[in-house]
């Protein structure tokens, strides 16, 4: 094998653009990834107005609609394909304004908050807050920052110090420091009328719950003491807080003095996502859910990206108005004596984590928690203390994406069940329950994928996401009273997306060595003129913490992905997709397995897909994102001779070279926040050293883990296909 690099400069890349495949391939990797994908899903807490985000060829704008029609209306006009995100967008309660954020890059593990330079500008861009009139008209700036939270008449928002502004929701008048105390500060929450601001103020070793009233009267923190509160979340009267309490946690001595808000508060007291923060496509409803999400150096329970290593269960997103959770116990502050009770002690053992905790009507809490193996929803009564949890959404399927209808009586969410529960164990659906018993049902059964509901205010619509195997994500509406669903965001399909030539991916159940059940999905060319034995790939999801499924990915990360699939499969090559162990969908105990499961099930899923009739094992090749990165260069370093070539996008490695003789591309963006770019170096010095496999290598400065820019996706996929057409499809 010849043993050198090469690195593709601008030239080779644009010859690579325009490359064509060997097989009669009808539509390019600009027509397959030439769609609208839709975030941020939001409706008004009253009335039927809903607003969303679209990305178009990299152009980002807001869309809005109203019912009882909901006409799809464009609101923003943004023209550039810059990578800058529109996140935390959210309608004021009169439906009059449509609050967002621009810029940030809000899916990484960490450095969420700080600013992207993709188009690698001179001057690099800021993170701020808008606010445009739900009729339309012009942007106004409110201020610098982030994960802003709205009340009718005012936004207040979270700056990069951890400090609080506030601004009229008009942008009359710009954005004013509201909060500069000791600390940093999240969780922010107004009151249900509006007059008063709950947040959470981390102060390195311990942290308060504060309420905010105006600039002329003193923060008045609630129960203080050597805790760790978080999470603050109103009652529906505005007259008590409940809060999560756990133990205070000492520091180190180098982490500062004085007061006890050292040198490393910063970085303690940066959230997930506060509060506030909605979003879908891995980018902020909840950052536990991220993309190829992978540890900061250092994170006790951030998770891993070495093959076999134990992952902590994902957080699910939800709850857009707050309900971040934890561990601790529930407490409730009276707000006229200061005092505070426990109220709820929460199981113990590791499945006890919770999450999207919130107080819904008067007489019900509601929360989130893998206690009995699947992450479900759970209510409590607040009548009196130490409530029997009531289980709302029994089954074997995970809730994801729950959210309140604005009255707090129900809960829209997702899940992999439904009326055919093999196959929809590879779906998405959307269901509805009572917080206060469970009467669950499911609203869009069938063959498509429902994903990121809401509610409208006046609880007549639900308006969500919707795709299937040849389709990527649109929205839609269905009708409560009528039941009939909508699609809204269909006609910003471009008119040459390859719609009908989207290979329809099919359900494969295979079981590992160990004889865990593993479920994948395959990717087949269309029968004809092709020959007898084909090409064939595995892809590697990332995260772990993810799940591939029968359709194009409600993650915008993963809609990439299933694109180079499917491009890949119109080159002639199939493609099985796994969904390894540590992934979401089929319960705690998987997704919580021995060490190095994962990469059994990987390979396990190589050995069935080579040894299908129509493969020729010959040309057999592995590619993945992230921690799927990381299980490609695991399969390339322990099986070369399965695997015969490969592509690792950011995937961080430390496998040892001594039996890795494939080919491999090495693809990394230099500001990736999720798995850094020295990974990427370090492999790439260690085969430089070594001398052997063959290998390429891409570079994408200045972009992150989640190719913000739609010309970036283009080169990375692209790069990926020529790369195992090169060394496969190609082969003799």
């Amino acid at each position: 094998m010849k043993k050198f690099t090469r690195l593709y400069g601008l030239a080779a890349l644009a010859l690579l653009l325009h490359s064509q495949t060997s097989s009669a391939q009808s539509f390019s990797m600009a027509d397959v990834t030439n769609y609208p994908f839709p975030r941020d899903m939001t409706s008004s807490a009253t009335g039927s107005k809903i607003a969303y985000s679209v990305e178009e060829q990299g152009r980002r704008n807001i869309y809005v609609a109203s019912g009882p029609e909901f006409t799809l209306r464009k609101l923003t006009n943004y023209t550039k394909d810059d990578g800058q995100e529109l996140t935390s967008i959210t309608i004021t309660k009169d439906g009059k304004y449509v609050i967002y954020v621009k810029g940030g890059e809000h899916s990484g593990n960490y450095d969420r908050s700080r600013v992207v330079n993709p188009d690698n500008d001179p001057i690099t861009p800021k993170i701020q807050v808008w606010s445009i009139p739900f009729t339309g008209g012009v942007p106004k700036l409110l201020g610098d920052g982030d994960y802003p939270v709205v009340s009718n008449k005012r936004v207040a928002w979270i700056s990069d110090d951890g400090h609080v502004w506030i601004a009229p929701t008009s942008g009359i008048t710009p954005g004013k420091l509201g909060l500069d105390p000791l600390g940093t500060c999240s969780g922010l929450q107004w009151s249900p009328d509006g007059t008063k601001l709950a947040f959470e103020c981390n102060r390195t070793d311990h942290s308060f719950i504060g309420v905010y009233t105006n600039e002329n009267t003193p923060i008045e923190w609630v129960a203080a003491g050597f805790y760790r509160d978080a999470n603050p979340q109103w009652s529906p009267d505005g007259k008590k807080i409940a809060f999560l309490r756990s133990p205070a946690n000492p520091v180190t001595a180098n982490a500062g003095g004085g007061g006890g808000f050292g040198a490393n508060a910063a970085a303690a007291a940066t959230p997930a996502a506060p509060g506030g923060a909605r979003g879908n496509g891995g980018r902020n409803r909840n950052a536990a859910a991220t993309p190829g999400a992978t540890a900061t150096p250092g994170a006790a329970a951030a998770t891993p990206t070495t093959p076999g290593a134990a992952a902590a269960p994902a957080q699910q997103r939800g709850f857009g108005g707050g309900g971040r959770g934890g561990r601790g116990n529930v407490y409730i502050a009276d707000l006229a004596t200061g005092m505070a009770d426990e109220f709820f002690k929460m199981p113990q053992g590791q499945r006890a984590s919770f999450s999207n905790f919130h107080w819904a009507t008067m007489d019900r809490m509601v929360y989130q928690s893998y206690i009995d193996g699947w992450p479900h929803l759970y209510s409590i009564s607040t009548k009196t203390p130490n409530p029997e949890p009531l289980l709302l959404t029994p089954g074997d399927f995970e809730v994801e994406d729950p959210q309140l209808s604005g009255d707090g009586k129900s809960i829209v969410f997702t899940g992999n069940t439904g009326p055919d529960k093999q196959q929809d164990m590879d779906r998405r659906h959307v269901f509805m329950v009572s917080v206060d018993k469970p009467d669950m049902q499911i609203l869009t059964p069938g063959e498509d994928l429902e994903t990121y509901p809401a509610i409208t205010g006046d609880n007549s619509t639900v308006a969500f996401f919707s795709s299937n195997g040849q389709r990527p994500l649109v929205g839609a509406i269905l009708s409560l009273k009528t039941h009939k669903t909508k699609m809204i965001g269909l006609k910003l399909l471009a008119a040459n997306f390859p719609l009908k030539q989207m290979a329809i991916p099919k359900q494969v159940i295979y079981k590992s060595p160990d004889g865990t059940t593993v479920h994948a999905q395959l990717f087949v060319p269309p029968s004809g003129g092709g020959p007898a034995k084909k090409p064939a790939l595995v892809y590697i999801h990332g995260g772990p913490q993810r799940q591939m499924l029968l359709g194009w990915h409600y993650m915008d990360y993963y809609s990439i992905d299933y694109a180079l699939e499917e491009y890949l499969v119109s080159m002639g090559f199939e493609v099985l997709s796994v969904n390894y162990r540590q992934g979401i969908g089929y319960g705690y105990d998987f997704q919580r397995p021995p060490a190095g499961a994962n990469y059994i099930d990987v390979k396990a899923g190589g050995v069935w897909l080579a040894s299908q009739p129509d493969v020729d094992t010959s040309r057999f090749g592995v590619f993945g994102g992230s921690a799927g990165g990381a299980l490609a260069a695991s399969a390339l370093a322990r099986d070369s001779k399965l695997f015969k070539a490969g592509v690792i996008i950011h995937g961080d490695s430390p496998e040892p070279l001594d039996a890795w003789t494939s080919p491999t591309m090495i693809i990394h963006g230099d500001d990736d926040r999720n798995v850094a770019f020295s990974a990427g170096v370090s492999l790439v010095s260690r085969f430089r050293a070594k001398g052997s496999p063959y290998f390429e290598t891409l570079v994408i400065p200045g972009d992150s883990h989640h190719w913000l820019k739609y010309s970036d996706i283009i080169k990375v996929n692209t790069a990926a296909a020529e790369f195992l057409k090169k060394e496969l499809l190609l082969k003799k």
